[in-house]
């Protein structure tokens, strides 16, 4: 585990004189030694504009962004590599659904469906949708349990319905819904299937073949690479058939006065100079992850889990949203509140201790007012992450109520 710190730099400094016990990884990671060495060769020995020139230099630079396609589509189970689009993150790859396929397709007579979960990137779009094109927009409600029930299923997603997009894993209760059942549903009745798997692709494996999604959205700083890379996946049939997201340089065929005709994908939804430097990173980072493996991360991570859970359940006065999910059936985040303290408060204060964690409404909103919130803290993990800094993280959670008058 010390190793795998020790390929993160910023994690070796020091707040207040603490060890940094960085808690946020759902908000975004740190990044590896490898990684930034990746993003710094790049721009020290290829960079250039990728597609553009004929020069040593700029096919370098083409090639270093198409590899880097190859190791993503490999990663998420994609053997058509150009079914692969690269956005800043996942809320535009999420935005280039919903304007390219949802504002062209979608009609007044048909239904979206979401869940209450969503975070405002796989939510706020698909309003816009339905106010444009007349569309309803329903929702799928939890249960006590924090669960999505057959029954929703079978009511929310109809014979109207023709688009569920969905997350994989929430950002805020950390469970990962049933996916499967969904899709089930969704190929019933002929709906397309957007999955939001932003916080999924951290913890666990993804791939999008076997899941039977039509569309995959996801960001690479959430997962160990640099802010302003991000992926879309979307099956051939779907992307051929959608207009164009953003218009300009490199998404063309050729231009005339009065009209143009566009290149095929993924150039098509990739205008302008792209973040190829990002590109090279996030496959870095996949390389990163792979190097661990899915079982260490998963023991690593279920161990946290299962840890911070435990420290959390023995202060009376903490309440764990969704407190009744066990730490087996959850991934990467615990979100809670202190009695008689703003989340904004008890963040405060643990950051003088050296310790981040999140406070506020978590990009969503619906979620916690279905929950009777307005705001909660929120811890999640990495591979990084230690028992020690769990320990940095209660011990520090205990003074908050002395800190604000409460007593212990």
């Amino acid at each position: 585990m010390n190793q795998i710190q020790k390929e993160f730099p910023i994690l070796q400094q020091k707040v207040n004189g603490n060890p940094i016990a960085y808690l946020d990884n759902a908000a975004t990671s740190q990044k590896p030694v490898s990684v930034l060495k990746a993003l710094e060769e790049f721009y020290t020995t290829s960079n250039a504009n990728p597609h553009r020139g004929v020069y040593d230099l700029a096919m370098r630079a083409t090639q270093a962004f198409e590899a880097s396609r190859k190791v993503v589509a490999d990663f998420i189970g994609v053997k058509d590599e150009a079914e692969v689009i690269f956005t800043r993150n996942a809320t535009e790859a999420l935005n280039l659904i919903a304007y390219s396929y949802g504002m062209n397709f979608l009609s007044a007579e048909d239904g979206i469906t979401i869940s209450v979960a969503e975070h405002h990137s796989n939510l706020v779009p698909w309003q816009q949708v339905a106010k444009v094109t007349g569309a309803s927009l329903d929702y799928l409600y939890l249960t006590d349990g924090a669960q999505i029930s057959d029954e929703e299923i079978a009511a929310k997603i109809t014979e109207k319905t023709k688009l569920v997009s969905v997350v994989h894993i929430s950002n805020v209760l950390g469970v990962v819904f049933p996916l499967e059942k969904i899709v089930k549903r969704a190929r019933e009745v002929g709906a397309v299937v957007v999955l939001d798997c932003a916080q999924s692709i951290p913890h666990i494996p993804v791939d999008v073949q076997k899941l039977d999604v039509d569309f995959a959205a996801f960001s690479g700083h959430k997962m160990y690479a640099p802010l302003g890379i991000g992926v879309l996946w979307g099956r051939r049939s779907l992307l051929e058939k959608m207009p164009p997201f953003l218009s300009g340089g490199d998404m063309i065929d050729s231009v005339e006065e009065q009209v143009t005709s566009y290149a095929p994908i993924p150039q098509k939804f990739e205008a302008g100079t792209q973040n190829a430097g990002g590109a090279v990173a996030l496959a870095a980072a996949i390389r990163f992850m792979q190097k661990i493996g899915w079982e260490e991360i998963t023991r690593i991570e279920h161990d946290l889990m299962a840890y911070a859970l435990d420290g959390l359940r023995q202060l009376p006065y903490v309440t764990v949203l969704g407190g009744s999910i066990p730490a087996e059936e959850r991934y990467g985040v615990i979100s809670f509140n202190v009695q008689d303290a703003h989340p904004h408060d008890v963040a405060s204060i643990l950051d003088a201790d050296g310790v981040c964690i999140r406070a506020g409404h978590h990009c969503a909103q619906p979620l916690l007012h279905h929950l009777n919130l307005y705001a909660a803290n929120r811890i999640s993990f990495a591979v990084y992450n230690t028992r020690e800094d769990i320990d940095a993280f209660l011990n520090s959670l205990k003074k908050v109520r002395g800190v604000l008058g409460y007593g212990s």
